[in-house]
């Protein structure tokens, strides 16, 4: 598997372990009954929990464009280097952007996430 494969695969862990924090937080707020329910009436989450779904709906919509240019790099057998460092880039940066974002640090959280943008830039402009 290419080092650019294997950093697609520990982003999808990561969206998994966001996602049971995100649960976790929200269960903790408003309790697994309402959760279990239908959710007709599940109060809004705030604070940390809040912040947690926001950071794993965050990762989703980015995670549909990591995924489809790194799988588009092996389709047409793109390894390189640079792929590679894009790829590094996007996996670190958001790891670091769920915990800053999840913590309430917003401009460190920006510039994270700016970090993982161009990881996925240099991706995409070795597909060019």
């Amino acid at each position: 598997m290419s080092p650019a494969l294997t950093l697609l695969m520990w982003s999808v862990a990561l969206t998994f372990l966001q996602m049971l924090v995100a649960v976790s937080g929200a269960s903790l707020q408003v309790g697994l009954p309402k959760l279990a329910g239908n959710r007709d009436d599940v109060p809004r989450l705030t604070g940390w929990p809040a912040r947690a779904q926001r950071a794993h709906y965050n990762m989703l919509e980015n995670m549909v464009l990591f995924a489809t240019l790194v799988l588009i790099a092996e389709l047409v057998e793109k390894d390189t280097a640079m792929v590679r460092l894009g790829a590094q880039l996007f996996f670190w940066s958001r790891l670091a952007y769920a915990i800053i974002f999840i913590a309430g640090i917003p401009w460190a959280r920006t510039a994270v996430w700016g970090v993982s943008v161009a990881g996925m830039i240099l991706i995409f402009q070795q597909l060019l």
